[in-house]
């Protein structure tokens, strides 16, 4: 799971630590894709994993519809003949540092997966029906029209979710949900409860490289576990607030 690629000189769509915590450096990730390539590992997009289980690859995803979708990951994926899905959020399209219509347009015919990131990138474990229908459904059908091509797979902002989320899901046509939870995916992983690994700035190659085997999970997954507990005591919000409290994104 990864998100913008950071360019040299170039501003990112937000300043905040929190966000660059997730913000991975161009060269990092032409790094990471040519150990893969190097490995005689494949990268393929999300429906064809499910569609096929291909062996020895690695799905990459990306959130949010940065234009550095484009402008970076794509040409360094093409030139390693690797697929990918890239999750827009459609009410992001247009906006500084995220592409345009037209861009989505190019991403997808130059043959990558376009899923969606919902409309406004909010919580979906705290919406009601009215806002999951206009996050899922809406941001869906706007996506459709945006990239002229159907969208078939979801991803959940922020990892939040619950089963009213799924089912507003499913119900859209989706064939997938990709959530933030650390798990190793096989042909019997329920499609709409895909575990992703997030990429993060600090990861080193042997960590990615151990990360694409499956191998090590289970600490990855207990530091999420200690991130993802606050956020229930608290609450989507107030956890936030203190986050970027801790992390000096936001003045007391």
């Amino acid at each position: 799971m990864y998100h913008e690629l950071e360019i040299e000189g170039r501003s990112l769509c937000q300043s905040n630590r929190g966000y660059e915590h997730y913000v991975l450096k161009e060269t990092d990730f032409r790094s990471q894709t040519r150990l893969l390539q190097e490995s005689r590992w494949r990268g393929v997009c999300v429906g064809e994993a499910l569609s096929s289980y291909p062996a020895n690859s690695v799905v990459f995803t990306f959130d949010d519809g940065c234009e550095t979708d484009l402008i970076v990951a794509a040409p360094i994926l093409r030139e390693n003949d690797f697929g990918a899905t890239f999750y827009v959020t459609a009410g992001f399209v247009g906006q500084i540092g995220y592409m345009t219509p037209s861009q989505v347009r190019e991403l997808s015919a130059m043959g990558f997966e376009i899923g969606c990131h919902s409309m406004s990138h909010a919580y979906l474990n705290d919406l009601d029906a009215s806002g999951l229908k206009r996050e899922i459904v809406e941001a869906k059908d706007r996506l459709e029209q945006t990239a002229g091509t159907v969208v078939e797979h979801f991803s959940c902002p922020g990892g939040r979710c619950n089963r009213r989320a799924v089912e507003v899901v499913r119900a859209a046509g989706f064939r997938s949900l990709a959530t933030s939870r650390v798990e190793a995916n096989t042909p019997a992983t329920d499609a709409f409860a895909l575990g992703r690994i997030a990429v993060r700035r600090t990861m080193s190659l042997p960590a990615f490289q151990q990360s694409c085997r499956g191998h090590g999970l289970w600490k990855t997954r207990f530091l999420d576990s200690l991130r993802v507990a606050p956020k229930y005591l608290l609450g989507n919000q107030r956890y936030d607030r203190v986050r970027a409290l801790l992390l000096g994104d936001e003045q007391p």
